[in-house]
């Protein structure tokens, strides 16, 4: 009797943890969301959601061998959860980059499978969506890639998410090596909402093409809509990036970088950790090894195992 009393308690104890442990994902905490989910699956492992964060912690701390492992729990669990199988085909799919020829091939049509199942479970969603058209744009077509596959999911996409149809679209004109058409889709998705997202995306494109000027233009506009919507913080990262990657306005990428740390609207997407690593790379670069010594150190605290920050640590030692 006095079980079925507090069965409901125990559910909303549960439900609660597995937030808290998603609130510290997001936020980059990592070893805080894994310590919160390891307890969890203690508690009951058949939890599927608690399978699938902890997943999500591993697959944004580099560790794709246990995220695949516990994306495919959450899977088993709930075979009919779009999300799932969304996240297991992302860690296959990082397996599959990581791995040697014969292995890639195969766990790449594995992902390919898993992406395929969540836009069939859900075809409304535009994350499942587009990672099945970023699939299909760069896979060949031995493991069921293709453009034509890829132009179908841009159209479906039309209906859910206008923006990322247009990233798609000018992803695969890219490829095609039109690049007229790229920019004027990578300037259309800019110009839609999430544009402080589509600006950065814009200026990877110049970056990929050596338009310095316009590349830093596109990093300043999107910088300039991230500030009007907050939900798009992770296009500060990605802007920053964009400019460390070729050394160009480091003081810039470091600003960027700093005001997205500073977001309430960090994500796993971008994970604190790996913005911080990348801070400490700069500012070592910039002359500031005592700047670069606090970020890594930072970076750690949140993750302790984080490969990144812990080889960064060790450069800074020799």
């Amino acid at each position: 009797m006095m079980a079925a009393v507090l069965a409901p308690f125990s559910a909303y104890a549960a439900d609660s943890s597995l937030t808290a442990a998603n609130a510290a994902l997001q936020a980059g905490r990592a070893d805080e969301a894994a310590s919160m989910l390891n307890d969890a699956l203690k508690a009951d492992a058949k939890d599927a959601e608690a399978n699938n964060l902890l997943c999500r912690v591993e697959y944004a701390t580099q560790h794709f061998d246990q995220a695949a492992s516990h994306c495919e729990k959450a899977v088993s669990l709930e075979p009919n959860n779009a999300r799932y199988h969304l996240w297991l085909g992302r860690a296959i799919g990082e397996r599959a980059e990581h791995a040697s020829f014969m292995s890639a091939f195969s766990l790449a049509k594995k992902a390919r499978e898993q992406f395929e199942k969540a836009v069939q479970l859900d075809p409304h969603d535009a994350e499942a969506l587009s990672d099945v058209g970023e699939f299909y744009k760069e896979a060949p077509g031995v493991v069921g890639g293709g453009t034509d596959k890829a132009n179908d999911i841009a159209g479906k996409l039309d209906a859910v998410d206008p923006v990322r149809a247009h990233l798609l679209r000018g992803a695969i004109a890219e490829k095609a090596k039109d690049l007229t058409t790229a920019e004027r889709e990578f300037k259309a998705a800019a110009s839609g909402n999430h544009a402080a997202v589509a600006w950065m995306e814009l200026a990877s494109f110049y970056r990929r093409h050596e338009r310095w000027s316009e590349m830093e233009a596109a990093v300043k506009s999107g910088e300039t809509a991230a500030a009007r919507d907050k939900r798009e913080a992770v296009a500060l990262f990605n802007g920053a990036s964009t400019l460390a990657r070729v050394n160009r306005q480091p003081d810039v990428a470091i600003r960027l970088y700093e005001e997205y740390l500073a977001s309430p609207g960090k994500t796993e997407e971008a994970p604190a950790f790996d913005a911080l690593t990348r801070l400490a790379k700069l500012r070592k670069q910039t002359g500031d090894q005592a700047g670069a010594e606090r970020e890594r150190s930072a970076a750690l605290a949140l993750a302790h195992d984080y490969k990144p920050a812990q080889e960064a640590l060790q450069d800074s030692k020799h």
